[in-house]
């Protein structure tokens, strides 16, 4: 599995939303309905399963899928 499609897979645990269906623009929240919690779960999630530490400040940033996977690549 590439990390992009375990990526999408994380995030589709959160929404319902396959991820074979979802794309880089699609915004966490208003497009795949993730609460504040959702979000702050799911980053740590993300963390744990790709072995990094992301910074406050930098995911608050993050808004779209791509914006996501791009930040994860710089880690």
């Amino acid at each position: 599995m590439t990390q992009e499609m375990e990526f999408k897979t994380i995030i589709a645990q959160y929404c319902g939303v396959e991820p074979e269906k979802m794309t880089d623009d699609m915004r966490f929240r208003e497009d795949l309905g993730f609460s504040s919690l959702d979000f702050m779960s799911f980053l740590g999630e993300v963390e744990d399963t790709f072995d990094v530490e992301l910074e406050e400040e930098d995911a608050l940033r993050v808004f779209t899928i791509g914006e996501a996977l791009e930040l994860l690549e710089t880690l």
